[in-house]
């Protein structure tokens, strides 16, 4: 199998390949220019490929922010949109990365990136495969918790709808959302909504 047929079997099989991906099987990452002078794959962040004729989901843009930035989590809007509970459809990927971190520079990709440290970034954290891809998001309490953390970003509404239906479908609990809670450091600021449940 030559280079060029191992790297187009390769994007159909996880969607998004990245150039540190060809470069780990020893092809070098100007085969991977080529394929997109040809056509068949389509450049969708830097460094970062898409299979020409790949189903692309919705959640598509996750894939190409767990590939570009690996060491980020999806949170705020963008894991409520994943998790399903949320009115809001949010154009930029939030991304938290640790806030020693250096921010990618990238125009291809909106990105709005968070930033955190210590439990904060690193507790809720769940890995869910997306087109074949491990992606990290924050599980639903860490993400509500997040919310109202930063609730002068998003909005305190957009921090109570998904406070209220997270609660009304019951999926999660009230000890959960406490102790993401105390993590984020907003058990003044939650208690009295918590309470109104």
């Amino acid at each position: 199998m030559s280079k060029t047929q191992l790297l187009l079997e390769l994007a159909r099989e996880v969607g998004a390949i990245a150039a540190k991906d060809a470069e780990a099987k020893g092809i070098h990452r100007q085969y991977l220019k080529r394929l997109e002078q040809q056509g068949l794959l389509i450049r969708s962040g830097r460094g970062i490929y898409t299979y020409a004729d790949a189903e692309i989901t919705e959640k598509h843009s996750l894939v190409e922010a767990a590939k570009r930035v690996p060491h980020g989590v999806i949170c705020l809007l963008s894991a409520l949109s994943f998790h399903e509970l949320t009115t809001q459809a949010p154009f930029e990927i939030w991304l938290a990365i640790d806030q020693k971190a250096r921010s990618p520079k990238e125009a291809i990709l909106p990105l709005r990136i968070v930033y955190m440290s210590g439990q904060a970034l690193y507790a809720g954290i769940e890995l869910h495969s997306i087109e074949g891809v491990p992606v990290r998001v924050y599980c639903l309490a860490k993400t509500v918790a997040d919310c109202f953390k930063y609730r002068n970003k998003i909005g305190l509404d957009v921090a109570l709808e998904a406070l209220r239906s997270c609660w009304q479908q019951r999926r999660c609990t009230m000890d959960e959302l406490w102790h993401y809670a105390k993590i984020c450091r907003v058990q003044n600021v939650i208690r009295p909504y918590l309470e109104s449940l």
